[in-house]
């Protein structure tokens, strides 16, 4: 099956030919949809923490981060930004030359509002010699949406979001990678306001990355009065995976070579782990907003990562009570009733015998620990909570995507469309153990919730595979909290047009 060339590209790309293999059984067979329990509510699933109850978690979280403990924010940052440009790019190649759908008309008619309205109207200057005015008042609309979006111009269909004007500030607009910086000092700098920050990016927008940081760093430290320590990681090889044909074998570009694809936000399970820190937010990167609302964020994210640290920490301690061996019956069944009520983990089968209850939490409690914010459902695409069936027959919290369900199954689609929290990527993790030791994270994922997708190349067709999730199979096997978040927590920047919005003026 494989050539010469084959293996001196897998191992290029750090690949064997038995991960090859099993991609390629995965296309064949297909991946099996997870079973749902039900769908995860405020009656059970997920924590609403009464307003009375909140300085407990906030205050634990100041205690942690005033300790010696490192704190990192995650920022998944290597998606190109063309989907939020997609229905400009349909305006440039229609027939018709004026705005005709609501899309194009909000665009034009509210064009001075965008961040990047200055750098735009420059540009248009600069290749058209008219500024913006003047071509709309020509009815010339095409050339600005050009300017906006092509290679000679500002590049905003090429270019990553991290790194377009979202907000506007009169000291100067910023882009959405300074606004996680700004956020990162109010809720994840260290005693000596140390924040550390990390992007995941692609290789082609790495330098560009590094030079905006290195431009902006030091302007951020004096006014925010915080030390930011930016590092990046790019997609690793090792993580793209076979395309496949119609027959389910390698897929092979004209000339003959394989063609691989990136693995999807999953495969960012490599960087998190390469991370060594004691607890790691992690956020997307067009979830931002202007510092009038970042007093708002900042507290959900320090309420969040304050339940994390208090049930982290008894876990912990009753990880240390069940390896010591120093229990009490009385002691199993307090630490079952943490498990099945705070964790919503549930026994596939009675459990018999201290000796084999003490196992099965051991094994339960020493895991790393997620706790995600949830936000109620308001029709938003998406992901959400659910309880479901875990390979070795347990149920537990989990975010699960459409693409999991079994269409088949009534109530699985039932549960899922009536589910009343979405997932709005909102995490904090604890990823070391009792004695401070970092987990391997790698050894936590549900490697057959996996997802297929049909693509084409050069006319033909052929099937993609992407890796478990991020926060979906990637941390499948992790303990996993929910706590209800508010929607003012959540404003991420689908399309241009969103940051129109008032959250985003």
């Amino acid at each position: 099956m494989f050539t010469p060339g084959d293996f001196n590209l897998l191992r290029e790309k750090q690949i064997s030919p038995s991960q090859i293999e099993t991609q390629l059984d995965n296309f064949r067979n297909g991946f099996p949809f997870l079973r749902i329990v039900e769908a995860a509510s405020a009656e059970k699933g997920v924590l609403r923490v009464p307003e009375k109850e909140e300085k407990t978690y906030l205050d634990a979280w100041e205690n942690y981060r005033g300790s010696y403990r490192k704190i990192t924010k995650f920022i998944p940052a290597s998606g190109a930004a063309s989907r939020m440009f997609k229905d400009l790019f349909s305006f440039v190649d229609a027939a018709y030359e004026l705005p005709e759908t609501s899309f194009e008309k909000q665009f034009f008619a509210d064009i001075e509002q965008f961040a990047f309205y200055s750098e735009l109207n420059k540009t248009c200057v600069k290749l058209h010699g008219k500024d913006i005015p003047s071509l709309t008042g020509a009815k010339q609309y095409k050339p600005i949406a050009k300017a906006l979006l092509s290679t000679d111009g500002l590049n905003y269909g090429g270019l990553p979001k991290g790194l377009l004007l979202f907000h506007r500030y009169p000291d100067g607009n910023r882009s959405p990678v300074e606004e996680h910086l700004t956020e990162g000092s109010l809720y994840a700098a260290d005693k000596k306001g140390k924040v550390n920050i990390h992007f995941t990016v692609s290789p082609e927008h790495l330098p560009l990355f590094k030079k905006l940081a290195a431009d902006k760093k030091e302007g951020y430290e004096k006014k925010l009065k915080a030390v930011f320590d930016i590092s990046y990681s790019i997609q690793k090889p090792s993580t793209d995976t076979i395309a496949a044909d119609t027959k389910h074998q390698p897929f092979r570009d004209d000339d003959g070579a394989l063609l691989f694809r990136p693995g999807g936000h999953g495969a960012l399970i490599e960087n998190l782990n390469d991370i060594d820190s004691d607890v790691i937010f992690i956020k997307n990167i067009d979830n931002v907003v202007p510092d009038r609302l970042k007093g708002g964020e900042a507290h959900y994210k320090k309420l969040l990562a304050g339940v994390l640290v208090s049930l982290q920490k008894r876990a912990h301690g009753y990880v240390e009570k069940l390896k010591s061996g120093t229990y009490a019956p009385n002691e199993l069944s307090k630490i079952l009733q943490f498990v099945e009520n705070e964790l919503c983990i549930a026994p596939n089968r009675p459990v018999t015998g201290d000796e084999e209850l003490a196992q099965f939490l051991l094994r339960k409690l020493n895991r790393p620990f997620r706790v995600c914010g949830m936000v109620k459902n308001v029709g938003e695409p998406g992901g959400g909570p659910f309880i479901a069936v875990n390979p070795d027959g347990t149920a537990s919290l989990q975010i699960l995507e459409s693409s999991q369900i079994d269409t088949k199954d009534d109530k699985a689609v039932a549960a899922f469309k009536n589910g009343s929290h979405f997932n709005p990527v909102d995490l904090v993790c604890g990823v070391k153990d009792h004695k401070g030791l970092k987990y391997d994270l790698t050894k936590y994922v549900d490697k057959n919730t996996g997802f297929i997708s049909q693509k084409s190349k050069g006319g033909k067709e052929l099937k993609a595979l992407e890796l478990p999730g991020l926060w979906n199979g990637a941390m499948s096997d992790w303990n996993t909290v929910f706590v209800e978040v508010p929607i003012s927590t959540f404003n991420p920047v689908k399309t241009v047009n969103d940051l129109l919005r008032e959250e985003h003026q």
